[in-house]
């Protein structure tokens, strides 16, 4: 088995003779960009080593070669390094500890005020940053910057992990990097050298069949069942190789959304959105 094929097959925890597409795809040509895409996992312990200003730049740039609606760029990005202001956000994310330890903080704003001041300049109004649809254009515009950031860091030997905790108190978070009204932090990166000490593995995904539709949206129920019985037990598999609790998929992701309070103070959403400048009309 070729090491691309080796990647497909722990993304997905998949025998070497399983009919799923994806063992089809593992007899594909291997690119180097797949190959790396497939081998991210989540990092959450990293050594202390700075991220050098250079590095930052290049993440940046590669965050703005990203797609963006009208290319009206509706995104920024603030860098946090200082220790103080990184123990504040990690008490916002409940603890975690990667936040504060992490050398580099990612914090990605959707941001609408930049679109303001436009046409501040331009003399026009600026009425239509008010509604739902500018608001999602933001946070498209700030996820498809941040991937592309994840993947250029990846390919120069860099770790992250993703924290959208960051949600769970937004007027918080925007008085500590000292947003404009119209800018909210989506979620935070956490971005290093991963330390070798404490090794990230890579964490099985549903098989291909549970996401992919030909021209339609169907369900088949027993075969969609059947797969949420695979994966819960393909689950179950990775958290005893990591020393982690167990638990079934299903039962975890229910839990997420079983009622307001499992959204980590998240359900008032709506409200912090309108008190940082978004009515969302």
């Amino acid at each position: 088995m070729t090491d691309f094929a080796r990647a497909l097959h722990a993304r997905y925890a998949m025998p070497a003779a399983s009919p799923d597409p994806a063992a089809e795809w593992a007899a594909a040509t291997p690119h180097p960009v797949v190959d790396s895409l497939l081998r991210h996992c989540s990092v959450r312990a990293f050594l202390p080593d700075p991220v050098p200003e250079a590095t930052l730049l290049s993440l940046v740039a590669a965050a703005q070669s990203a797609s963006t609606s009208s290319n009206l760029q509706t995104w920024s990005v603030v860098a946090v390094r200082d220790p103080d202001r990184k123990a504040r956000l990690a008490e916002v994310t409940g603890g975690q500890a990667h936040v504060r330890e992490c050398p580099l903080l990612l914090m990605w704003i959707a941001d609408l005020s930049r679109l303001d001041r436009v046409a501040e300049v331009t003399g026009v109004p600026a009425d239509a940053d008010r509604y739902l649809e500018m608001f999602l254009v933001s946070v498209v515009d700030a996820a498809l910057a941040a991937q592309n950031a994840v993947v250029a860091g990846e390919a120069m030997g860099l770790g992250a992990v993703y924290i959208g905790a960051m949600r769970n108190r937004p007027e918080q978070v925007a008085r500590e990097l000292a947003l404009p009204p119209r800018a909210f932090a989506v979620f935070g990166l956490c971005l290093g050298r991963a330390d070798p000490a404490r090794p990230a593995s890579v964490k099985p995904r549903l098989l291909p069949s549970a996401v992919l539709h030909h021209e339609q949206y169907q369900v088949d129920t027993a075969r969609e069942r059947a797969g949420f019985a695979r994966y819960d037990s393909v689950m179950r598999e990775f958290q005893a190789s990591q020393r982690m609790p167990a638990a079934d998929w299903t039962a975890q992701s229910s839990s997420r959304v079983r009622g307001p309070e499992s959204l980590s103070g998240r359900d008032r959403l709506v409200a912090a959105l309108a008190a940082l400048g978004f009515p969302l009309d």
